[in-house]
């Protein structure tokens, strides 16, 4: 039986429902909570109001298989005013199926900051005026030793001083170093008062052929540990990614002003690793060890007082944080992540707001009276440091504009030409070239995670465009997404969990499907998903290249606006079906 959890933080009543009809037509996951998102969100509903509804939900192959080990939320975002989805890792997952909820909804507002207990199915709203202001990474810590006494073992949900001050750039931090990242659901915990949830229980998966299933764990578990699917996630994580991006013109450099940066190597993955890496931790129940966590030694004082700090670190925040900034020592990155981690800000939007902040600052579009007389500068890190603590102290109008985001920043001082967002969500790390550019635009949740565009670049790069095929290899991707994102398994596991190897192990959990009703189901699934998108206001003609773009070389060269919105055109008529399979299953 899958079940769902709804809790009311305004009452505290609390509510399960069996919703197994829903898992049988929508897979789980992205699907399922599509379909319960439509019947809710609206384009009139305020993001940060009472009755906005937040939703955690698991899919099929989470607790079962390996690397099936993210959890999936949505929302309507205060950020973009549009759907709001985000993914993240750590134990929730795991932690959700023990205590017997397959997707777990949130509304209403508590009088007073409270954190939400759930150990299997005794739910508690527990008074937390302590915690509110304190930093993510300190409610973890106190919270982890409040309950250490549960049943099995818990996960760990918290916002920061920025979710609690409705900033629709924060994030929702989980466990040590996963986040419910992009989009600002921290925002929308923080409408609701809720500081934290912490969930836990002792439910365990039961199998019935447990033979069958064990070889094909066993196989799974093989190719995901050590095949070379995975051995880049393994090796130095995404931020391998940093040095061939900047030699092929793709990473993104001082605001977007270039794809090379000339200090690479410095903040490199392997950079990282050779003098920072402190260890490399995984996501429950998942083989691959991505998540790299280095270490930080600060003087505090003299002659030899330290401090040691761990961050974790990625490509996305290397780039944002790093290069986008012009900044060159791995140390200083690691210092300014630290603080925005406390803060519990999305990194990315962050540091595309303050790359922008500094363009603006160097044209005279603002000046020191905006700053407090701080001169921003690319390359800066004190100064940038500086002007984080501005902005988490709200010491004026402008740095706490700085914190609603690129494009209100920009629509209200200037310089929307070098805002780096795409409907209103800050540009991720990789400027490869047009479909990048079209991915974030088009994507259900306006990330480069939704249809790979980035990807489908470079197999290009150096060939001559086909501007059609490389868009349908976009919409094949994001079909097949819709599936991995419904059972609901890490993307870094995509190359293991192929249709035959998802068809299979459906079966094993006594799923009857087949190839053709995982097609017909993605394209479902799609479809709900701008169906839902255009009730909330989505628009393909209002998608836009930020004009920055159009001057600058990337990946494949220059772009073009007209380029841009061919792409767009054909994006839009491959899903068409989609919404009208949509509508016909919905109605």
């Amino acid at each position: 039986m899958y079940r769902m959890l709804e809790i009311n933080l305004k009452t505290g009543e609390t509510k399960v429902i069996d919703i197994s009809e829903l898992f049988s037509k929508f897979i789980g996951g992205t699907g399922v909570l599509t379909y319960l998102a439509i019947k809710e969100l609206t384009k009139e509903l305020d993001p940060l109001s009472p009755q906005a509804p937040i939703y955690f939900g698991i899919g099929p192959f989470n607790s079962y298989f390996p690397s099936a080990s993210k959890t999936i939320a949505i929302f309507k975002s205060p950020l973009t005013g549009d759907l709001g989805e985000s993914h993240a890792g750590g134990r929730l997952s795991m932690a959700m199926f023990a205590a017997g909820f397959h997707v777990i909804k949130i509304t209403g507002k508590a009088e007073k900051p409270v954190y939400l207990s759930i150990d299997n199915e005794q739910v508690n709203l527990i008074p937390c005026r302590s915690l509110w202001g304190r930093s993510a990474l300190s409610v973890e810590r106190i919270l982890r030793e409040k309950e250490d006494s549960r049943k099995g073992k818990k996960s760990i949900l918290r916002i920061g001083p920025a979710g609690e001050r409705l900033s629709p750039i924060s994030s929702v931090t989980v466990d040590a170093s996963r986040h419910f990242g992009r989009l600002g659901l921290g925002a929308v915990f923080g409408s609701k008062n809720l500081k934290a949830i912490v969930i836990s229980g002792n439910r365990y998966a039961p199998i019935t052929n447990k033979k069958e299933y064990q070889a094909f764990y066993n196989e799974l578990f093989k190719d995901l540990a050590f095949s070379e699917n995975t051995y880049k996630y393994r090796d130095l994580g995404t931020s391998v990614n940093v040095i061939p991006l900047s030699k092929i013109h793709s990473l993104p450099t001082r605001n977007f002003s270039q794809g090379f940066f000339e200090s690479a190597e410095r903040i490199s993955g392997e950079f990282f690793a050779e003098n920072f890496l402190a260890q490399q931790i995984s996501c429950s129940h998942c083989p691959i060890g991505c998540i790299h966590v280095a270490t930080l030694r600060e003087l505090f004082a003299d002659p030899h007082m330290y401090k040691t700090i761990k961050v974790s670190y990625d490509h996305e925040l290397i780039y944002s944080i790093g290069s986008n900034l012009s900044i060159s020592r791995a140390d200083e990155i690691l210092k300014l992540l630290q603080f925005i981690e406390r803060q519990g800000w999305d990194a990315i939007s962050i540091g595309v707001v303050l790359a922008w902040a500094t363009e603006a600052f160097q044209k005279g579009i603002i000046g020191l009276s905006h700053t407090e007389n701080l001169a921003l500068s690319f390359g800066d890190s004190q100064t940038y440091l500086s002007a984080l603590e501005h902005i988490a102290s709200g010491t004026n109008e402008f740095y706490r504009d700085l914190e609603r985001g690129v494009y209100y920043c920009a629509k209200k001082y200037g310089g929307e030409e070098f805002a780096m967002h795409f409907n209103r969500n800050e540009a991720p790390g990789y400027m490869t070239g047009p479909n990048a550019f079209v991915g974030y635009a088009v994507g259900v949740r306006h990330s480069h995670l939704d249809c790979a565009g980035y990807s489908v670049d470079q197999k290009f790069l150096g060939r001559q465009q086909d501007i059609e095929k490389e868009v349908r290899m976009m919409y094949e991707e994001s079909l097949w997404r819709m599936v991995t994102n419904s059972l609901v398994t890490c993307l870094f596991a995509r190359g293991t969990y192929t249709p035959n190897v998802v068809e299979k192990g459906l079966k094993l959990l006594g799923y009857d499907v087949d190839l053709q009703w995982l097609s017909k189901a993605s394209r479902l699934i799609h479809g709900m998903k701008y169906v839902l998108k255009e009730r909330l206001g989505f628009d393909f003609s209002n998608l836009n290249l930020p004009g920055k773009l159009t001057k600058v070389y990337t990946g494949r060269g220059m772009m073009t606006t007209e380029d841009f919105k061919e792409r767009i055109e054909i994006y839009e008529r491959l899903i068409s079906q989609d919404k009208q399979i949509a509508k016909e299953q919905i109605a």
